[in-house]
């Protein structure tokens, strides 16, 4: 059904000036609490001659996320004339509109519009389990880690191995997925010395996030262990395992595990379980 832009923004406009116990009903879907409908405004910034970067916050902040990934879900489900592409992040969405189809401004008001919207609630969520070998030659700054945060190995796999995580962006090499949800005791400023060049499938924290590396590449998070989950490996049905807003928990195995994994893996095998979907 195409987006009624004059009714949605009409609507918005009622809901905001009704009592929180009225109901906002957008053009025969679900009804949303009104009061859900007074969102911030997203700053709207042009990205070239061809994009717009809706920004939902300057931090990195849960909230922000799931509000790009609404709007995201929006445009995929309800497009938009002249958009041709959405690339989520964090905290923003970056949308790449044909200039011939649309102009800046009146793309920059739709967007607007529909970045008001309530986030709906979630009905369907992917839960996958990834299994991690830790520390030795897998995770080298695992016992560093440990030392700086005045606690043992153990005890820092177990805090990691605990968390439930929700994946909040794909982005910087492919695959590479950056997860929220990482517990207040892990948190740690990225290394002053980023590596050049880390494994692939690194399983790292940095700052308030942890998250899996699929490619070998350079890094300045702080290297726990490794998975032989290949998050992207392009000749494999799905191309691209995880997708934001997916939740993800690690287990711990050994490293013989690992090896046999790695090699299952290579053949295009998933090794990760999906436990929900």
């Amino acid at each position: 059904m195409p987006i009624n832009l004059l009714k949605l923004q009409a609507d918005l406009r009622e809901a905001n000036s009704t009592s929180p116990e009225n109901t906002l009903e957008l053009d025969g879907t679900k009804t949303c609490e009104a009061m859900a409908a007074t969102l911030s405004l997203p700053r709207i910034l042009p990205s070239g001659d061809s994009a717009i970067t809706v920004e939902f916050s300057r931090n990195i902040d849960d909230a922000a996320n799931q509000r790009v990934l609404a709007l995201d879900r929006t445009l995929a489900a309800e497009p938009v004339s002249g958009v041709t592409e959405t690339v989520p992040t964090y905290r923003s969405l970056l949308v790449h509109y044909d200039p011939m189809q649309v102009d800046f401004d009146t793309l920059g008001e739709k967007l607007t519009l529909l970045a008001q919207l309530p986030v709906p609630p979630t009905t369907k969520t992917r839960r996958w389990r990834i299994p991690v070998v830790y520390g030795g030659e897998h995770g080298i700054d695992l016992e560093d880690v440990a030392k700086t945060l005045k606690t043992t190995a153990d005890n820092i796999v177990a805090r990691h191995v605990g968390g439930d995580y929700r994946v909040a962006m794909i982005g910087f090499t492919p695959g590479w997925s950056y997860l929220s949800g990482l517990e207040d005791s892990l948190h740690m400023p990225r290394r002053q010395n980023p590596r050049l060049l880390t494994p692939a499938g690194t399983i790292s924290i940095g700052g308030v996030q942890t998250g899996v590396q699929c490619l070998a590449g350079p890094s300045g998070w702080h290297l726990l262990g490794r998975t032989a989950v290949r998050t992207y490996q392009l000749h494999r049905d799905p191309i691209f395992l995880l997708e934001p807003g997916d939740r993800v928990t690690f287990s711990a195995v050994d490293a013989k595990t690992f090896a046999e994994q790695d090699r299952a893996a290579e053949r295009g095998e998933i090794v990760a379980e999906l436990i929900a979907s």
